[in-house]
């Protein structure tokens, strides 16, 4: 009989246990991994809220700010700041830590309170994160809103003022300032020879396939057509103005302001000096149909008053510069101006 004799491998017993050391570092892969997607996506979460909460509390300042600096409301210890703050941060649980006020700057910043690590109310749990001795990880944020009047963005509709017919007019009686014929706003001759640019204010070169312009008060601006028809590309919006009008809402634009006018015509170039809010009640561009958005004039007229009837041969708008706020990115903010509007965005 063969006897079958078994040759010992010491390799194998050598090659015992690998399997157990590439899992455990498997595991820790897994474990980051896990606390990157479950911890890290928390935190993004929980930072979100934080920081919702952060902008809502300097934007209500910053507008209370804006409409008036003797407002109780536009302080460091502006209650609304806390209480919008903590309505928008949801579960997060955390207030206001810090809240300053630069009326100089005309600026809000407010900074949240830091969540820190634990599982309390108002904390932060880093479960998975723990087990890889990570137990730091504060979490806050802070937004900076600033106020002022707007001084670069796009006017709706392609028309500037004069000065003369903003100044002392503001929140006053309704005005209709012509935008063609003779003799039209009389008090406004800012044109060569003193003569009237259409109505004391002029048509403004348009955006391509718009109806409003990009305007920059920093610079001049050319005219376009002065005729007295209305520019194209607007029809969608007369239509819009129409149905809130209808709807008994308030049609507020922000205008553009000349202070002086070289050239005519088309060639006209207007020294702008800033942005003016108008309250639109009405116009006339020279449509004969009433169910036209070129002509909606008159019947909007709260008080009746003749003098604000654009018919015939007239043509412009009616309405009156307002002192308006407004919340808008669509606008940068500049030096404050005297014509009544200002607007409030996050700069930070």
């Amino acid at each position: 009989m063969r006897r079958v004799i078994a040759k010992y491998d010491g390799g194998a017993d050598r090659e015992r246990g690998a399997v157990a050391v590439v899992t455990a570092l498997l595991l820790v892969v897994l474990l980051a991994a896990g606390a990157l997607a479950v911890d890290g996506g928390m935190l993004y979460a929980k930072r979100a809220q934080l920081q919702t909460g952060a902008d809502a509390a300097a934007i209500a300042v910053a507008q209370k700010c804006a409409a008036s600096l003797s407002d109780t409301q536009c302080s460091s210890t502006s209650p609304l700041a806390t209480s919008l703050a903590q309505s928008n941060m949801y579960q997060a649980q955390a207030g206001i830590a810090s809240l300053t006020v630069d009326t100089t700057a005309q600026t809000v910043t407010a900074a949240t309170q830091p969540l820190q690590p634990g599982m309390q109310a108002g904390s932060v749990s880093l479960f998975l994160a723990q087990t890889l001795g990570i137990t730091s990880a504060k979490v806050g944020a802070s937004a900076t809103a600033a106020w002022g009047s707007p001084s670069t963005g796009i006017a709706p509709f392609p028309l500037a003022f004069s000065v003369c017919q903003v100044m002392g007019q503001i929140d006053g009686a309704f005005q209709l300032l012509q935008s063609h014929g003779s003799g039209a706003n009389p008090s406004c001759n800012y044109g060569p020879s003193g003569q009237v640019v259409p109505g004391g204010f002029g048509w403004l070169a348009q955006d391509p396939n718009a109806c409003g312009a990009t305007i920059n008060i920093a610079q001049s601006e050319g005219g376009s057509s002065p005729g007295n028809s209305a520019p194209s590309n607007c029809n969608a919006v007369l239509a819009q103005w129409v149905a809130a009008l209808s709807a008994g809402q308030k049609v507020i634009v922000l205008l553009p302001v000349f202070t002086a006018v070289t050239g005519t015509g088309s060639g006209a170039i207007y020294t702008l000096a800033g942005f003016a809010a108008y309250s639109l009640i009405g116009w006339n561009f020279g449509a004969t149909s009433t169910t036209n958005p070129n002509n909606a004039y008159n019947n909007q007229n709260p008080n009746g008053s003749s003098a604000l009837r654009c018919t015939g041969s007239c043509t412009g708008v009616i309405g009156q510069f307002v002192t308006f706020v407004a919340l808008d990115n669509k606008y940068q903010v500049g030096p404050s101006t005297p014509f009544g509007a200002t607007i409030v965005r996050l700069t930070q």
